[in-house]
């Protein structure tokens, strides 16, 4: 049996909510699975809260707000491969046609420091960096600043270079101990922008890819579904890469697959999913279709795994868009938001399977020596290649609100930079929420607008552009980049309705 270690929020699902209201009586030990499954696999980490989601106030940041910067490609590093952990547990999509209620469970903290410093170190890590062995791929991230010509998909402002925000009245500034090269705070409810640092910037995106990949594959196999490795499965794989310790010629359930790409950022499980979805190629391919029907136009799919490839890119706004879709789906959540679990091991000599205890490498979620777990983190994924430096995506909730946050390459003068600094952020986010004006918004699906006439403003123009500057990147060796058709007409008013009307699917 395959045990999953993450908090219980109430379910409600029938309701199609995302709301985490207190129970009347303590959990069980264990539960039957929604949907049919048998398994009794969750199990609570901590002990049952008194009142979930209750926080001690923020603080506002009193700093001056840094504007952008540049700095030499020595100083880029890394720190953390690639994760998600045990707050969140899920959040459900709400059926009222104006109103998405995207509440994320938030058990106690006060046992997650024990964690950390516990299972933590006993537990094999997989926070280093891969090394770019790919023919091709870069030593050394490139050191030109951010091109003048980037996406305006989500607002005029979001394309431009620099950190973006408007204040108003009481509004704290933003921290100035944020060095990452891009970085994006949204309401994860709403879609509006809070603010921005080059959101459209076009970066490798190291294992924060596998959001993309997961909400690509992840509803095409059901978690019971057995599926025995060959060789052929496991071939492909850059060298270095991080791996959970799937073997060929054993048996895995989908469900112990999706564990190791979250928990453990493997891929080799990512490859044996991509091998049941017909290969990697096919599976690039889809991957690169949901990337443009999210309207995720800087993002260009090489390699399903995130492993450094040439041409291979994103952006702190796509992988923003990846993160809030993935959300829509009770097993992304439930994956995303698990700290700790066990895997199948080898077989021993009386053919039963041994076990291996996993976890996950988003510190946020399940701190680290010198790092706190933040109050309120839900996941979602992390990630780090020599190329791409450390990248991380959270979603985290405080008081009701639900706030999503990407950061991409942060200096390394700092340990655990990525988290810290997305923490930083997260924290401005709470303490501003009312006091700003947004700098854009997170665009819905293609298929939420087909029908309503509305489309995203600078779709057409923006893929070309970025269809040409991937061609560049890659030199040659590409895919082809579909070029979004339609009128470019936005109403001001729509769009927020809009918003508020997706996701209205239940997955």
């Amino acid at each position: 049996m395959t045990q999953l270690h993450a908090p219980k929020a109430s379910r409600n699902q029938e309701r199609g909510r995302l709301s985490f209201m207190r129970p009347v009586s303590a959990p069980a030990a264990g539960h039957l699975r929604p949907g049919g499954s048998s398994r009794r696999v969750i199990h609570t980490m901590i002990g049952w809260m008194a009142a979930a989601c209750t926080f001690s106030n923020v603080s506002a940041v009193n700093v001056s707000q840094k504007t952008a910067s540049q700095r030499p490609a020595s100083e880029k590093s890394a720190s953390g491969k690639s994760a998600s952990g045990p707050l969140g547990s899920r959040l459900r999509v709400s059926r009222r046609p104006v109103s998405l209620a995207l509440s994320v469970a938030v058990a106690s903290a006060a046992v997650l420091p024990a964690l950390a410093a516990g299972p933590a170190a006993a537990l094999p890590r997989d926070d280093k960096p891969v090394p770019s062995a790919t023919p091709g791929a870069p030593a050394k991230p490139s050191t030109d600043p951010p091109p003048a010509d980037m996406s305006k998909v989500g607002g005029d402002q979001l394309g431009q270079a620099g950190t973006q925000v408007r204040l108003g009245a009481g509004a704290p500034v933003l921290p100035k101990d944020v060095t990452a090269r891009s970085w994006i705070v949204a309401d994860a409810e709403s879609g509006q922008v809070l603010a921005s640092h080059n959101a459209h910037w076009r970066l490798p995106p190291a294992s924060t890819l596998k959001m993309l990949f997961a909400d690509t594959v992840l509803p095409k196999f059901p978690r019971d579904q057995q599926h025995t490795v060959t060789p052929d499965d496991l071939a492909g794989m850059g060298p270095g890469s991080s791996m959970v310790g799937v073997k060929a010629n054993l048996s895995y359930s989908v469900h112990d697959l999706w564990l190791g790409v979250f928990l453990r950022s493997g891929n080799d499980a990512v490859h044996v999913l991509a091998s049941m979805n017909g290969g990697v190629p096919k599976t690039v391919q889809d991957m690169q279709a949901q990337a443009d029907e999210l309207q995720a136009l800087d993002t260009r799919v090489v390699s399903p795994d995130g492993y450094d490839m040439p041409g291979q890119v994103s952006s702190a706004y796509d992988l923003t868009l990846f993160a809030r879709s993935g959300l829509q789906n009770k097993d992304f959540r439930e994956y995303c938001s698990t700290a700790t679990a066990k895997f199948p091991g080898a077989e021993g000599k009386d053919k039963k399977r041994e076990t291996v205890d996993i976890q996950n490498t988003n510190r946020l979620l399940t701190g680290d020596f010198g790092l706190t777990p933040y109050k309120g983190i839900a996941g979602v994924k992390n990630g780090n290649t020599t190329n791409a430096g450390s990248t991380f995506t959270g979603v985290a909730e405080r008081n009701g609100k639900v706030l999503l946050v990407t950061v991409m390459n942060p200096a390394p003068g700092e340990s655990q930079a990525v988290y810290k600094e997305a923490a930083r952020l997260l924290d401005w986010g709470f303490a501003a929420n009312g006091k700003v004006t947004p700098v854009g918004e997170l665009v819905p699906p293609k298929s939420a607008t087909a029908g309503n006439g509305t489309v995203t403003p600078g779709s057409t123009k923006n893929r070309t552009a970025q269809a040409s500057s991937a061609k560049g990147e890659s030199g040659g060796m590409g895919i082809a980049l579909g070029v979004a058709g339609g009128a470019l007409v936005l109403v001001a008013g729509a769009i927020f309705l809009l918003n508020r009307r997706w996701p209205i699917r239940k997955r």
